[in-house]
């Protein structure tokens, strides 16, 4: 499976996903190994901010997704906690290992965050 996504303009394909179903929902990327791990992805009947959690997981790169396919909310998941929820309502869920399988997807995000952080703290008046 494969998943065609759009964020701040740009359009992101990730592929090699496995979609979560049955008892996988609650599973999802625990007890994988990071290199061996591949995108999860879930789908929700019903729009919602339910929370994860990313114990017994591989760090990962978490995307809210609305019904349109538009990635809501983002965040990376480095450690482990019991309750990671986004502030906006999601219908679908994908959770990307931060492996090389991945480093395409991942790296868009890294860019977008390295730009947030050179922007904080500068003064328009300089």
């Amino acid at each position: 499976m494969k998943a065609k996504l759009n964020y701040k303009g740009k359009k992101i394909e990730v592929k090699d996903i496995q979609k979560c179903q049955g008892l996988k929902k609650f599973t999802g990327l625990m007890f994988k190994k990071k290199e061996d791990a591949k995108a999860m992805f879930f789908d929700f009947k019903i729009p919602g901010r339910k929370a994860i959690h990313s114990l017994f997981c591989p760090e990962f790169l978490a995307l809210w997704i609305d019904d349109g396919g538009k990635i809501v909310e983002w965040k990376f998941v480095l450690g482990k906690s019991v309750s990671i929820k986004p502030k906006k309502k999601f219908s679908r869920l994908l959770e990307v290992p931060l492996n090389k399988k991945y480093f395409d997807v991942v790296r868009l995000f890294l860019e977008g965050e390295e730009k947030s952080l050179n922007t904080r703290g500068t003064s328009k008046n300089k």
